[in-house]
């Protein structure tokens, strides 16, 4: 699933290539992935305009001239490919080369903008959505996220808050999008492989130290991730499949069985929170 480092390079991208160009044309082929009536939704969006990107966790934001917002979860498998002559530019999910094909079958929305560019949503899953909100609606929507983690407004006093009085298992918390916007399962891993802490340890046993430590590796590896442009897609500007960067990073997220790259142990991997984890027996307590 693309996290908060795949959705922030995607969102950064477009919005170099998509702002204040008028949209001619808006397909929607496949009706359940957007939440409002299809035709209400082209209505919309037809000869309207992104005048900026926002983000809220892993929810991208698209603000529309009218003063109306388009909402996009890839959730699972979502992707978001802009297509311009001969650049190609791509961010959520990625699996293979032939993803860049679109529109494919997966193809479910199309933008079709007036210099000729195009902006495909694709999802083989179709776990994600699209969705025209008004401000009052964007307000209710954002309510329900916990805290954006890579801005300055998050601070160790307010992480200590949001922890004070919990007993669940850390990695659940990491994970829910109620306390903490953007943390997916790559970076929880990583996070707490960072902090030595052990996936499965509750919030209540955790010391003073190792609070801090999971908010300072919070802050860093999220943003080192944004930095090297995440762990899936990278900026296309031809049909190569180039990953983003920070897989090259990754220390024991889906390397179960392998050594762990400090200690030379084996890594385990168990489910917590109903995922796949990873984690070094000896490095993690």
């Amino acid at each position: 699933m693309p996290e908060l480092p795949e959705v922030e390079t995607i969102r950064c991208d477009l919005l170099e290539k998509i702002l204040n160009t008028k949209i001619v044309q808006v397909d929607v082929v496949l009706d359940k992935i957007v939440k409002n009536k299809s035709s209400a939704f082209k209505k919309v969006i037809k000869n309207n305009q992104f005048t900026d990107i926002s983000r809220r966790g892993k929810l991208l934001i698209f603000h529309l001239k009218d003063g109306n917002f388009l909402l996009t979860h890839l959730r699972m498998t979502g992707q978001l490919i802009y297509r311009h002559q001969n650049q190609l530019i791509a961010g959520g999910h990625s699996e293979k080369k032939s993803d860049l094909d679109v529109p494919n079958k997966y193809s479910h929305v199309i933008f079709t903008f007036q210099n000729g560019g195009q902006l495909f949503y694709n999802d083989l899953r179709q776990f994600g959505y699209l969705n025209i909100v008004n401000k009052k609606e964007l307000d209710q929507v954002i309510a329900k996220f916990g805290t954006e983690l890579i801005d300055d407004n998050f601070t160790l006093p307010q992480f200590r808050k949001i922890l004070k009085g919990r007993k669940r298992n850390i990695k659940a918390f990491l994970l829910d999008q109620n306390m903490l916007a953007g943390i997916g399962n790559i970076y929880a891993d990583e996070i707490l492989f960072a902090s030595c802490v052990k996936p499965t340890r509750t919030i209540d046993q955790l010391t003073k130290k190792e609070v801090e430590l999971i908010f300072k590796n919070i802050k860093s590896i999220l943003k080192l991730a944004v930095k090297h442009r995440g762990t899936t897609f990278n900026n296309y500007v031809d049909a190569n499949g180039n990953k983003g960067g920070f897989i090259k990073l990754l220390k024991v997220y889906n390397r179960g069985d392998q050594q762990c790259l400090n200690c030379k142990t084996t890594l385990q991997k168990i489910k917590v929170a109903g995922r796949g984890t990873c984690f070094c027996p000896q490095c993690q307590k």
